[in-house]
């Protein structure tokens, strides 16, 4: 018997709808498989490579927005203002306060400097060793978050709470002298500093805890899953490394990343069946064919 074969785009399942399944069952069918949409496990070592030139580029792009300095501290200025009017201009006292505790501030500035992407990596290799049906629809989800990102950095320069003019925030970075940050020492020079808006801090950080809470099978682990981008939320504000609202364009990043992995794969990640069948079973002979 012949089927009819729906081909999908390169990194998903064909599906294949028999010929004889007709009336709503061949209906329901073809629904299916138009609306399913799962993807195959990638190579390992195309992942690898994927993932090593995409951040290569993310970071070329954006250190290779003009910093604008200028532009980028009366931004600062009015985002502080902003905050004011809405009630919510804290940062100040939570830096202040966190710095009083020297072994607490240099905590979090490590915690900045090196779980942004060690937790990222490691949840990606999670997904595509324990999930992968719903790695390659997560892994674009994160591209696109990032890439969106990019667009922010170039329209709005903004520099941190850190390194505002007459904004009394203490550079934790600088006092405490963090090796490894890319705010600190001849490192500052790699990276964009005003770079602010929108923070990928909370992109990365809550696209993780969301798959983590998602997928996880064991409770504390989820638990886990949501402190962490709250946890990351109070460091980025601690450590006077971004404003309340850098967090809010973070957010708002990561819902056009999973807008894009839902218009593509269908469903959000987390949505996916864990098996995609990779055809329609066929309908057993009836009884009036036998």
């Amino acid at each position: 018997m012949s089927d009819s074969t729906v081909t999908q785009p390169e990194g998903r399942e064909e599906l294949a709808v028999p010929q004889a399944v007709t009336g709503e069952d061949g209906r329901l069918a073809r629904g299916l498989v138009g609306r399913l949409r799962r993807p195959r496990r990638p190579r390992l070592w195309f992942e690898i490579l994927l993932i090593a030139v995409s951040y290569w580029t993310y970071s070329l792009i954006r250190n290779a927005v003009p910093e604008q300095k200028g532009e980028a501290l009366r931004n600062a200025d009015w985002i502080w203002r902003a905050e004011h009017v809405l009630g919510i201009a804290v940062e100040r006292s939570v830096n202040h306060a966190a710095d009083s505790a020297t072994w607490l501030i240099i905590g979090m500035n490590y915690y900045y400097a090196t779980l942004h992407f060690v937790v990222t990596i490691g949840v990606l290799v999670w997904l595509y060793r324990w999930h992968p049906g719903r790695y390659a629809a997560a892994r674009l989800a994160l591209f696109a978050t990032t890439g969106v990102a990019l667009v922010g950095y170039y329209l709005c320069p903004l520099a941190p709470p850190r390194l505002m003019r007459g904004g009394y925030f203490v550079d934790t970075v600088m006092v405490h002298h963090t090796w490894g940050s890319m705010a600190s020492g001849d490192l500052k020079h790699m990276s964009n500093q005003y770079a602010a808006m929108p923070s990928m801090h909370i992109g990365w950080s809550l696209w993780c805890g969301l798959t983590i809470f998602a997928l996880a099978s064991v409770p504390w682990m989820r638990v886990l899953g949501l402190l962490y981008p709250a946890t990351t939320l109070l460091v980025i504000v601690a450590t006077a490394n971004h404003f309340w609202l850098d967090a809010v364009g973070g957010v708002l990043c990561l819902a056009f990343g999973f807008t894009v992995a839902r218009s593509w794969y269908g469903a959000v990640p987390y949505a996916l069946p864990r098996m995609a069948p990779a055809r329609v079973a066929e309908p057993a002979p009836s009884a009036q064919s036998a």
